[in-house]
């Protein structure tokens, strides 16, 4: 066994998070961790310094330096201008597999759905949390839902790495490509290709609204849930609850070269300083860190302590039950119960036993690069003051030779030609010229867009439509 002290960067956060950090680290030592701290400043302090980011360069080193980034609860200023630190983190240092536990424990922690182990795989850096939005007239405003098959293929790999490795059976994806049939659509195709590589793995797929009604009502019925950025976001948060409290999950966030771990809870101003808030979402954070830096046997050690001090009834304020609690603890009294039962195990939960590190490796495919050739266009264009029918009768006169208009369509929804009058049109309108002779030139499409301008439609912007490999690389418009 490797006794060397592994590099860790930690942060003690904002709100309860130097609470809650203090009294893990109390457990660590305790425990005998192998850790050598890095402490950084992250959060408010730094907002208030005048960096957006709410972290330093310096802070960023010594990331890269360790690797390996343990982070309690930051404050994230409201306004505009200000990013959220996490999702900064992930996408600067390529996090971009979140993990998140939620298993049940009852009868120690109420829970509908005593039998739940669930374990939510997020994709972590793409979809809206690209953060690309614009405004692009007096009415209409615009976020990009970015999906990617190398980030795809990524995530679907980790997620069937990861429940080979920890002994799970099935991975179910949760998407919404009945409606987005190319983003949702990519993600699950590449998902089901992916699952054919894993036959040891079942593999199923549902659509999100029904997914998490399922989930909400029966979460026996799933293993893991492989899921795209946004909707692993909400899910994870609902199937943390449903397990019983989502102060009691921690989750990891995974890159190829470093890894950041986290309670899921936020920084809770309103209990700060009471001493009175639950450490176990980070300190279950922390398990999930000693795995990762190859300590499974603390790893188990902690778990099992804290498991076995959940089931003798010592609970924060949270979780605590009249019917079932033997004492409420405050912070540091709860982490004093599980330094007390270290060395023992649960005798009605089920014990944990984590290898020194579970092999995940995960792999993008090289694959072929498609033909890709430019057949139309998509105009955004700002017209506040014309009807469908105006604005499309003027467009046919300026399509010239090397084009047609193909529809008009006012918020997804086609509105010429053969629009329905009940149709609410704002100021944007997407204008799509398909090309009358096949594949087109950049030259003929600035063309197109200069006689637009000429003519006195306000530009906003435009979409290049294209095809691979001869199939369209866009959909039609809503109604078409």
């Amino acid at each position: 066994m490797n006794r060397t002290p592994v590099p860790v960067t930690v942060a003690r956060g904002d709100g309860i998070g130097p609470e809650i950090m203090a009294a893990t680290l109390r457990v660590l030592e305790a425990a005998q961790a192998r850790l050598a701290i890095e402490e950084i400043e992250i959060g408010e302090a730094v907002y208030k310094r005048g960096n957006a980011g709410g972290i330093e360069q310096s802070s960023l080193d010594s990331l890269r330096r360790t690797g390996v980034f343990f982070k309690a609860p930051i404050t994230t200023p409201q306004g505009g201008g200000v990013k959220s630190l996490n999702v900064t983190v992930r996408k600067t240092l390529g996090l971009y597999a979140n993990v998140r536990p939620c298993p049940a424990y009852a009868p120690f922690v109420a829970t509908r759905h005593p039998g739940m182990d669930v374990v939510i795989i997020r994709e972590n850096e793409e979809d809206l949390y690209a953060g690309i939005e614009h405004r692009q007239t007096d009415e209409v405003y615009q976020c990009l839902k970015l999906i990617t098959r190398p980030g795809c293929e990524r995530i679907a790999r980790y997620a069937f790495e990861y429940a080979r490795a920890y002994g799970r059976k099935k991975v179910t994806a949760f998407t919404k490509d009945n409606i987005m049939k190319m983003t949702d659509g990519l993600f699950r195709k590449v998902a089901t290709e992916v699952a054919a590589e894993y036959p040891d793995i079942a593999f199923e797929h549902w659509i999100v609204d029904i997914g998490t009604a399922k989930l909400a009502d029966a979460p026996e019925q799933f293993d893991v849930i492989l899921l795209p950025n946004l909707y692993g976001d909400i899910i994870s948060d609902v199937a943390a609850e449903i397990a019983g409290s989502v102060g009691l999950a921690g989750s990891a966030n995974i890159g190829m070269n470093c890894a950041m771990f986290e309670a899921i809870h936020g920084s809770a101003p309103d209990i700060a300083g009471k001493g009175i808030a639950n450490p176990s979402g980070l300190l279950l954070a922390a398990v999930q860190m000693l795995v990762h830096v190859g300590q499974g046997d603390v790893a188990t050690t902690i778990h099992n302590a804290w498991l076995r001090t959940i089931e003798d009834g010592v609970h924060t304020a949270d979780i605590f039950d009249a019917n079932v609690s033997k004492q409420k603890a405050g912070t540091d009294e709860f982490a004093s119960a599980v330094i007390a039962r270290l060395g023992q195990s649960p005798n009605v939960l089920k014990p944990v036993a984590y290898a020194a590190s579970p092999s995940i490796e995960v792999k993008v495919l090289t694959r072929a690069r498609q033909k890709k050739e430019q057949v139309g266009i998509d105009v955004f264009l700002d017209e506040p003051n014309v009807t469908p029918e105006q604005l499309g009768k003027s467009l046919e006169q300026l399509a010239g030779p090397d084009f047609r208009l193909d529809m008009l369509s006012n918020r997804g929804q086609k509105v010429y030609p053969g629009g329905a009058p009940e149709t609410l049109c704002v100021d944007a309108f997407r204008c799509r010229f398909i090309s009358t002779s096949g594949a087109v030139s950049t030259e003929q499409v600035i063309a197109l867009v200069t006689r637009l301008a000429k003519a006195g439609h306000p530009f906003v912007k435009s979409e290049g439509l294209f095809t691979f490999d001869g199939e369209d690389g866009f959909t039609k418009g809503q109604g078409q």
